[in-house]
C-alpha cells in the first residue's frame, strides 16, 4: 500500500483508488485548513507521480486548465515586418503561440514537451521540469484544481467535455489531445471550500470526498501530530508536536466558542511547524519557545481580525 504510514485517512486513501479506478476525478470537500491541496501533494508523492496544480479564482477561464493563449506574444510578432507573406502566416499561426496547461501535461506530457519544442516554449517554464516530475512523469500525474467554487459556473461546466472523454482540442490543432496510452490516466484532484454552488452536472461526474478535523480534541491533536510526522520527518521531536498541536486545538475551540472565522486548521498547524523548524536550527527547546511567538500570526488570524475590527 503506497499510502501506509503517510497520515492518510482509511476514507482518503479509499476515495482516490477510487477515483484511480472509476477514472473519475476526486472532489474533495471541506473547510479552508483542513488539508485538501495537501491531500493531492502527499498522493503525488507517495503514488511516485509527476505533479502540476492551478489555483483558481474569479479570472480563471475553463481553457486555462487545458491551454493558454499567449496573445501578447502573438501581437507582438505580427509588429515584427515579415517580407515574406507565407513566412509571415507561418509565424503568425495560432498553434504557436498556444501553450499547454496543466491538464494538457497530465494527458500527454509527450505530446506537450513537442509542442512547446515546435513553437519555441522554453521547456524551463514547464511543470515538467519542475522538481520530480521528469523523473516522475513515466508513472503518470496528479493534477489539483484548487478552490474551483472560487470560478464562475462555466467553469466546471467547460470541464465537463475534456474530462468525461478524456480529450480536447485547443485552437488551431490538427488532432484532439487524448490522455496517453503510454502512461497511467491522470489522477486529478479539485478542491472546493463550498463557498458556492457546484453544477450538478459536474458533481456527478465526480468522486466525492467530505474532509474534516475531528471535534473531539485528543482525537484532533492526535491527527495533526500523525500529519505532522508525515510531514517533518527530521529537524523535529514528537513533543514540539504534540505542543503546536495542542496550540491549535485551544485556540480552535476558543475561535470556534466565539463563531470566528476562518478557523485554525492543519493548514496553520503545518506553517507553524515550518515557521519553527526554520528558525531553530534544530534546537528543540528553542522550537519550543518560538511556538508561542508565531502563534500570534498563524493560528490566532481571526481573533486578531476582530481585534482590528474593533
Amino acid at each position: 500500500n503506497p499510502f501506509a504510514g503517510a497520515g492518510f485517512e482509511r476514507s482518503s486513501i479509499d476515495a482516490i483508488n477510487a477515483a484511480l479506478g472509476a477514472g473519475r476525478p476526486l472532489l474533495v470537500r471541506g473547510e479552508p485548513g483542513v488539508g485538501k491541496s495537501q491531500l493531492a501533494e502527499a498522493a503525488a508523492r507517495k503514488l511516485k507521480r509527476a505533479f502540476v496544480s492551478k489555483v483558481v479564482d474569479s479570472r480563471t477561464e475553463h481553457r486555462d486548465l487545458m491551454y493558454e493563449f499567449d496573445a501578447v506574444a502573438r501581437l507582438a510578432e505580427a509588429q515584427l515586418r515579415h517580407e515574406d507573406p507565407v513566412e509571415a502566416r507561418t509565424r503568425l499561426a495560432v498553434r504557436r503561440f498556444v501553450r499547454p496547461g496543466p491538464l494538457w501535461w497530465a494527458f500527454d506530457a509527450d505530446g506537450a514537451k513537442r509542442h512547446c519544442e515546435e513553437s519555441g516554449v522554453p521547456l524551463a517554464s514547464t511543470p515538467l521540469m519542475q522538481p520530480g516530475n521528469k523523473e516522475r512523469a513515466a508513472n503518470g500525474w496528479v493534477v489539483l484544481i484548487d478552490e474551483i467554487d472560487k470560478a464562475e459556473t462555466d467553469v466546471p461546466n467547460g470541464l465537463l467535455e475534456a474530462l468525461g472523454l478524456g480529450e480536447f482540442t485547443p485552437p488551431d490543432m490538427d488532432a484532439p489531445v487524448k490522455l496517453s496510452a503510454k502512461i497511467p490516466a491522470p489522477l486529478i484532484i479539485i478542491t472546493t471550500n463550498e463557498e458556492r454552488i457546484l453544477p450538478a452536472a459536474f458533481e456527478r461526474r465526480c468522486v466525492a470526498l467530505h474532509l474534516a478535523l475531528p471535534t473531539q480534541t485528543q482525537k484532533l491533536i492526535d491527527k495533526l501530530i500523525e500529519v505532522g510526522e508525515s510531514h517533518f520527518s527530521t529537524g523535529t521531536e514528537r513533543r514540539v508536536l504534540n505542543e503546536a498541536a495542542q496550540i491549535l486545538a485551544d485556540d480552535r475551540a476558543e475561535a470556534e466558542a466565539q463563531r470566528l472565522k476562518p478557523l485554525p486548521g492543519q493548514a496553520e498547524y503545518l506553517d507553524m511547524m515550518r515557521a519553527v523548524i526554520r528558525r531553530s536550527n534544530g534546537n528543540i527547546d528553542k522550537q519550543l519557545s518560538l511556538l508561542a511567538n508565531v502563534r500570534k500570526f498563524i493560528v490566532r488570524k481571526a481573533a486578531e481580525m476582530q481585534k482590528g475590527d474593533e
